[in-house]
């Protein structure tokens, strides 16, 4: 059995995903869902899920679980949420979020050891394991790997999907007991996504691929997650994950949300650049040919413009299935997350795409919102995106099976803890590693030989434009920054062939 108490035995490779002297966070069950609006008739009155070996429904409660809408957005900054300090971009739906949800602001995710960032990312998410725990890069998900979509099944939740699904179809329909528009790829023309129809028996050959032309993607997805709230009439919760495949680009959306943006008024980050100062490994990747080299304030003018017009015609699509959910009745039951996959530079440092370990890749907005989960809240925590499953079955009253290598964020959610993490951990191929604590971030460089160290004070530089590495009143910071590094290779079982030179860490 795992070390954790109501979690599952753990699956191959698995080990608990902790930083350091960090203690063990989780609550009473019954006094945590009471918490969040579950009420238990008796003290003993516990049933066991089948296939899930832990803690299940308890007997007696008086209020049904809460159903869960997931909203996943592709290649969306943490920054780009009006409610969030942006007050050059429009997100009137977002901002709704922030005020009635509590927002998570050091959401990350924790790299990829491929230029498809998003793959490995939305295998974590779904479940809950940790980069190096992975198959491979995230494209197969193990059956061993419970997913959460599994657990919720197993619950009694009809589990619906539409959009993106980056994974292997096996995994899909072990997921998913309804699904609508369903994009088996990374990314598309939004006006043709190559889409299938749910299949119960979970064949999706492609000869069954069809495309919906003239409708945006974001549009399609909105629209199929809305009918299926419309038509549900079971009394079994619901989790419908709406995966959009925007503001990924080909930057395409209606015009008048462009029409929405002076590009004169788009304003230039701080951390823009003309080029990246050094060769990081990956400097022509295809998100990098996006925009010609050397990079201008024009040319990414133009980019932010369409990348910001984008969130804002996504951003009214969450809200007509927000207005849906409302008109169905289902709103006060229903627990809504909003994420992204990952970050993207347009144009910060001189790069365009996601295939770095700087903030703005992989640093995403995370908010939590719903019965008992307080509104307009703001926690600091460091987190993964692979911590929203154990959230989720803690928020639900599920046990965490014991594959799961994320951490419950459910306390910090109820304010009884601070932070489940002191520090966290970056990887990109083998190329780039990298850690951050709450003031300074690491970033260390392995290309062709050669290692580039820089060390940011994220305090007095956010942008991460001021390299402090060699400064002599930072040596303490340094050294220990580097160790921690070292301690978090070992807990990630990172064999990549980045640590290969002992010169460089010994």
């Amino acid at each position: 059995m795992s070390n954790q108490t109501g979690r599952e035995s753990p699956g191959r490779h698995s080990k608990p995903a902790r930083s350091g002297n960090q203690t063990d966070i989780r609550l009473n069950r019954r006094s945590f869902l009471e918490a969040i609006g579950f009420a238990a008739a008796s003290a003993g009155a516990l049933s066991i899920l089948p296939g899930c070996g832990g803690m299940g429904q308890m007997a007696g409660v008086q209020k049904k679980r809460p159903n869960i809408i997931f909203f996943f957005t592709d290649d969306q900054r943490f920054d780009t949420i009006g409610a969030l300090g942006n007050k050059n971009i429009i997100t009137p739906n977002m901002d709704w979020l922030v005020r009635n949800g509590t927002t998570f602001t050091n959401a990350y995710i924790m790299g990829s050891m491929s230029g498809a960032v998003c793959m490995p990312s939305r295998a974590m998410l779904m479940t809950g394991r940790t980069l190096f725990h992975l198959e491979g890069t995230g494209k197969v998900i193990r059956p061993e790997h419970v997913t959460l979509p599994e657990v919720l099944q197993r619950a009694g939740y009809t589990t619906f999907q539409t959009g993106k699904w980056h994974q292997d179809s096996k995994t899909f329909a072990r997921c998913f007991s309804a699904a609508d528009k369903i994009f088996f790829g990374g990314m598309s023309d939004h006006y043709k996504v190559p889409v299938r129809d749910f299949d119960p028996a979970g064949k999706y050959p492609k000869e069954k691929i069809y495309s919906d032309e003239g409708k945006h993607s974001s549009e399609l997805f909105s629209d199929a997650a809305i009918r299926f709230l419309r038509e549900y009439k079971d009394d079994k919760p619901f989790f419908v994950y709406i995966s959009y495949t925007a503001p990924h680009d080909p930057r395409d959306m209606p015009q008048k949300y462009l029409d929405m943006y002076d590009l004169e008024k788009i304003v230039l980050p701080k951390s823009f650049m003309p080029e990246h100062p050094f060769d990081n490994g990956d400097m022509k990747t295809r998100d990098e040919k996006l925009a010609s080299w050397p990079r201008t304030p024009e040319k990414i003018r133009r980019h932010k413009r369409a990348y910001y017009a984008m969130i804002t015609h996504v951003d009214v699509q969450i809200g007509r299935v927000l207005a849906a959910l409302k008109e169905t009745g289902q709103a006060e039951n229903t627990i809504i997350v909003f994420s992204a996959d990952n970050g993207l530079a347009v144009g910060r440092h001189g790069l365009m795409g996601k295939q770095n370990i700087y903030e703005h890749s992989v640093h995403v907005p995370l908010i939590i919102g719903g019965p008992g989960i307080g509104k307009g809240q703001k926690r600091d925590a460091f987190c993964y995106l692979l911590d929203i499953f154990p959230t989720l079955c803690e928020l639900t009253g599920l046990s965490i099976p014991g594959s799961v290598e994320g951490r419950s964020l459910a306390p910090v959610i109820l304010g009884r803890r601070r932070k489940i993490r002191d520090t966290l951990f970056f990887a990109f191929k083998d190329i780039h590693r990298g850690v951050r604590d709450e003031r300074y971030k690491l970033i260390e460089y392995a290309v062709s030989g050669k290692r580039t160290t820089q060390l940011f004070d994220l305090q007095s530089d956010p942008w991460e434009v001021d390299n402090i590495a060699e400064s002599p009143n930072h040596v303490e910071h340094l050294q220990r920054l580097r160790r921690e590094l070292l301690r978090w290779k070992e807990e990630m079982d990172d064999k990549s062939e980045f640590w290969q030179d002992p010169t460089t860490w010994g």
